[in-house]
This record gives structure tokens, sequence and C-alpha cells, in this order.
């Protein structure tokens, strides 16, 4: 990775993938027969499996992207294997070694709080992004963006400067996890967003009205709620329709139906 506001922080070759599919023409968010939500991009099509409140899995024309992987290596073992790992920061939802431990050793990027955290060996395989880094992984270009709390009884959560959001470009098309965040300034700010994953689950992240705000200002094409146990979501999908962004509100399934 060839950072553009940091100097010697680079990936190891592994990560430019080169597989490309052809072009498809699909909805803005198509339901996959595999229970995953697939969105077309230039030379092929991202699919998007939830696995559980924070981690996903993305299959991209480049690669495999894992996020934020917890809960044991069974929790992806229906999944395909993984080409790359981000991690957002360092909290148990989003951060577990164990799981780390177990997952095949492929190229990570992570905060450096984190990074700060790994065993030796799995550092030398991890690349550290502070907020405002920006760079290439997989041949994708990625940006680090904070993640953090702004009303006060909050801030102890998620303090400014530490934790990553993070934007991918795949096909031509912008790809967020916004990780544990508030509706801040620069999460207002993002333009061009095509897939947006919120988090709203108090005290923690932001309310329904905080989420669908941040919603109206950015207007992605499509938001996915994760990290909402707990929280309304016929009440976020209203108050964003309500907003007049034409963001498509997609609920999936990140939890077990008893936990839903």
């Amino acid at each position: 990775m060839h950072l553009t506001r940091r100097t010697g922080l680079k990936l190891a070759a592994a990560l430019m993938g080169t597989a490309v599919l052809p072009a498809l023409v699909l909805p803005r968010a198509a339901r996959a027969q595999d229970g995953g939500f697939r969105h077309a991009v230039e030379g092929g099509e991202v699919v998007i499996h939830p696995v559980d409140h924070a981690s996903m899995v993305l299959e991209t024309p480049a690669g495999v992207i894992y996020v934020d992987p917890v809960g044991g290596a069974e929790a992806y073992a229906e999944l395909p294997a993984p080409d790359l790992i981000l991690i957002t920061h360092e909290h148990g939802d989003h951060y577990d070694q164990p799981t780390l431990d177990a997952l095949p050793e492929v190229p990570m990027i992570a905060n450096p709080a984190v990074a700060g955290m790994l065993p030796a060996a799995m550092a030398e395989r991890t690349t550290t992004m502070a907020n405002g880094d920006s760079g290439e992984a997989l041949g994708l270009p990625i940006e680090a963006i904070p993640a953090y709390n702004i009303t006060e009884d909050r801030l102890q959560n998620h303090p400014q400067g530490r934790d990553n959001g993070y934007i991918l470009t795949i096909g031509g098309q912008r790809f967020l996890i916004a990780g544990d965040t508030e509706d801040t300034p620069e999460l207002r700010a993002l333009t061009d967003i095509h897939v947006a994953f919120l988090p709203m689950n108090l005290p923690y992240t932001m309310s329904v009205d905080q989420a669908a705000a941040a919603v109206t200002a950015f207007a992605p094409d499509v938001v996915y709620p994760y990290h909402h146990r707990g929280s309304d979501l016929d009440a976020f999908t209203a108050l964003v329709a309500e907003g007049g962004s034409g963001t498509q509100v997609v609920v999936a399934p990140w939890y077990a139906e008893a936990d839903a």
C-alpha cells in the first residue's frame, strides 16, 4: 500500500488482486441465492454477507474482504476464505484475537491501537491506517475515516482520533463501512457513497434519529443499518424516507431471530 498522507506504510504485494468478472446489470440491492446481497459494479458485483452485529464478508471482483471478524472461525465456515481483513477498532465486537488466529494468514489493515495489540507475526502482515490515510488494498482505493462519539456522555466510548471507518472504491462505486461513530461532521460531509453501513445502538453509537439525519445529509444510494441491536429499524426506515434523500434502506439479517 502506498499511503498518500503518511510514509513508510505499505501492504505486501499479496494484496494486489487480479480476478475480473463480467459486468452485471442488477438492482441497487438484490438478494443473492446464498443469502448475500448483490450490488453491480464495473467488472462484476459485490456480494455482502452479514455475519453478526458488526462483522461482514464482502465478495468483490478483486478478492474477499472480512470486516471486523469475531465469533470464531466457525462463523465463517460456509463463506469464502479472506484475501484481506479490515479491523476498525479494539472493542471485542470488532477485534477478537482468537478469531483472527483461526483465520487464514492474509494481509490485514487496522487502526493504530489495534495494530499495537497484535502478536508480532500478525503485525508483520498488518498495515496501520490512521484517520485520514488513504492507499490501495487488493488494487482497490481505500480511505480510513474518523469514527468517534460527539455526544457528551458518550465521548469515552469512541474518542476522536482513535478508531477508523473505511471507504472502499470497488468498480467505480464507493462503499462506506462507518465503524462505531455518531453523525460527525466528517460523516455528514461524505459524497458519492453508493453503499453505507451505519451503526445505531445507544449508548455506544448513534440513535435512530441521528443515523437517519446523517443519511439525509450525505445521501448514499443504499444504507444498511448494522451494529443496531435493540434499535427500531422501522422508525429508521420511515425517517430516511421522510428525509427525501432517495436512499434505499436494506434491512439485512445481522442477528439470529432470537436476538434481533
